[in-house]
């Protein structure tokens, strides 16, 4: 039974936070809710389980304080946290019901790579700091042990992941197990006080041998299994992949339809750019020839802080401009992703109380140039006023609003489509010179090629007959892989990576265009409600102080505003 107050949905939302934390140290240590969190989740059948029915129970009370007239719509908090509350809840249920969790293998914010990225999220301040880190590396093996379970009770039950994610999960395993001849986790514990070091270096070997163990798992008993799977999911599975990550009800035609409308619309501008950047080039070869002859970072501690200044830069320009900035926002770090990660940049949200600071990743994949053009629409996707500005503004809110509200109950529809909206906005305001434009407008056309190749690899949807590569084909991923080369400027390894994340993670591609569409929809009528009285600075704080929505509320929400 859950504990706490349930009297409204904002303190059902609370008490629910409180206790999936329990069940999922993961949480604990992202909220930073318990000080020298240590412990890892049973990522087993019966650890599923118990978060079901933690969802199942809190949607219950939810209806018992529907019942009791707790939910007014004169109280659009509450309102809006109970639509968020049921929304979320429902989709934890439904995919425990269709036994998703028992082969949830991808590249990117799967079981494994959740286990080793907490660890980030730790302080390395104090001995006491230091002591729990060793104690989690210790559970790493249990970790990985209870996931293989599950894998294990999916290939019985015979839902199984698609060999190419395994295989490619195996070959981020092998590049945690030899960092330069060392284990990832021998290297984290490195920097560790020298009256820890052998119960720091007992954590490292333990969690090494967890990593094995993993691996030999997968490639002796599972990869084999795997073998015929089809990389596709189907219609059924895609439509609610894509209501679980985004929050949206998709029309499947209409939105492929659109996905091509905004890849010609971009390839257009983008071709025109690359034209007068470098006449006569198209623009994969005027990005080729910025990246070695435009501007660019020499070193990887040199880009960490190029991009660290440029975040700083960017949070002086837009504070009492186009946004209020609160003091604790203003710290943002940039950060090196460790070895081994997915190829594309990310984001880690700051603590509750901000204890620890939101932060930026960048993956190198081994590169020590790193030229301008790519990364500053990025960082502005990244940073801010991108992921930083948006998600830290929320925790800064989390008073007024839930802990569900600021955290867990986030969609990436709302929270992408943002990032890809900030980016915009800061080539409206006119912080993209033409070479940092032509990296933003092939951000622009990647995430266009993202919706209709995810939903065509994943529906099995034929390409236009008007399409530039394999006109009137079916999608597959190495059509797939073949168009994304044919029309963005990034490398093959990243390439390769993409096609492996949206195979692995259907309809979480499209959330950052299908969101893009919804803020500015929402924008324009709130713009259209106002005329000449439209304030966009006020408009942009009270939209950032709604918390998280689903997609399909979303767009309703900021033209009200």
């Amino acid at each position: 039974m859950l504990s706490g107050d349930t009297t409204t949905p904002r303190r059902i939302a609370d008490t629910y936070v409180a206790e999936l934390a329990v069940l999922d140290p993961l949480v604990s240590s992202s909220l930073g809710l318990r000080e020298h969190e240590d412990g890892l989740p049973d990522l087993s059948p019966d650890g599923a389980a118990a978060q079901a029915d933690l969802a199942r129970r809190t949607l219950g009370l939810l209806d018992r304080c529907d019942a009791g007239g707790a939910v007014g719509l004169d109280d659009p908090v509450e309102r809006r946290c109970a639509a968020l509350l049921r929304d979320r809840l429902g989709v934890v249920v439904e995919a425990h019901d269709r036994g998703e969790h028992l082969r949830t293998v991808r590249n990117i914010f799967g079981p494994p790579q959740a286990v080793r990225s907490s660890f980030s999220l730790m302080p390395t301040a104090t001995d006491d700091d230091w002591a729990a880190i060793g104690r989690r590396l210790a559970r790493v093996p249990a970790a990985y042990e209870s996931w293989a379970a599950s894998l294990d009770e999916g290939r019985r039950r015979g839902l199984l992941a698609a060999e190419r994610q395994v295989a490619t999960v195996v070959g981020q395993l092998d590049s945690w197990l030899d960092v330069g001849g060392r284990s990832w986790f021998h290297d984290l514990v490195a920097g560790g006080p020298a009256v820890l070091r052998a119960d720091l270096e007992r954590g490292a070997d333990a969690a090494a041998q967890g990593v094995a163990s993993l691996r030999r798992f997968l490639v002796d008993s599972y990869l084999p299994a795997t073998a015929g799977v089809p990389d596709a999911v189907g219609e059924d599975r895609y439509l609610f992949s894509t209501r679980q990550v985004a929050g949206a009800a998709i029309d499947p035609a209409e939105t492929y339809a659109w996905g091509w409308e905004e890849f010609r619309r971009i390839d257009a501008e983008i071709r025109a750019l690359a034209d007068e950047l470098v006449p006569g080039a198209g623009p994969v070869a005027a990005m080729r020839h910025l990246d070695e002859h435009g501007a660019a970072v020499e070193g990887v501690e040199e880009v960490r802080v190029w991009l660290q200044q440029m975040m700083d830069r960017a949070i002086d320009d837009l504070d009492g401009t186009h946004f209020d900035i609160a003091a604790p926002l203003r710290r943002v770090e940039a950060m090196i992703a460790p070895p081994g990660s997915a190829a594309a940049p990310y984001y880690t949200r700051p603590s509750l109380g901000f204890a620890r600071p939101g932060r930026t990743w960048l993956p190198t994949l081994g590169r020590t140039r790193f030229p301008v053009y790519d990364l500053v629409s990025t960082w502005y996707h990244e940073g801010v006023p991108g992921h930083h500005l948006q998600l830290a503004q929320w925790v800064h809110r989390a008073d007024d609003l839930s802990t569900f509200q600021v955290s867990v109950g986030s969609t990436s529809g709302a929270t992408e489509g943002w990032a890809l909206y900030a980016e915009r906005l800061m080539d409206e305001l006119g912080f993209l010179g033409p070479e940092e434009r032509i990296g933003y407008l092939d951000a622009q056309l990647m995430r266009a090629v993202r919706v209709v190749i995810d939903l065509g690899m994943h529906l099995g949807l034929q390409a236009p007959a008007d399409s530039p590569v394999a006109p009137g084909e079916v999608w597959t991923p190495e059509t797939a892989r073949a168009f994304f080369n044919a029309h963005t400027g990034r490398s093959a390894d990243f390439v390769d990576s993409e096609i492996v994340r949206y195979l692995g993670w259907p309809g979480q591609a499209i959330s950052y265009k299908l969101g893009e569409r919804s803020w500015l929809a929402g924008r324009a009528t709130a713009r259209a409600r106002h005329g000449e009285a439209f304030d966009l600075k006020a408009w942009h704080m009270a939209a950032l102080g709604l918390g998280a929505l689903g997609l399909d509320d979303l767009e309703t929400e900021l033209g009200a505003l």
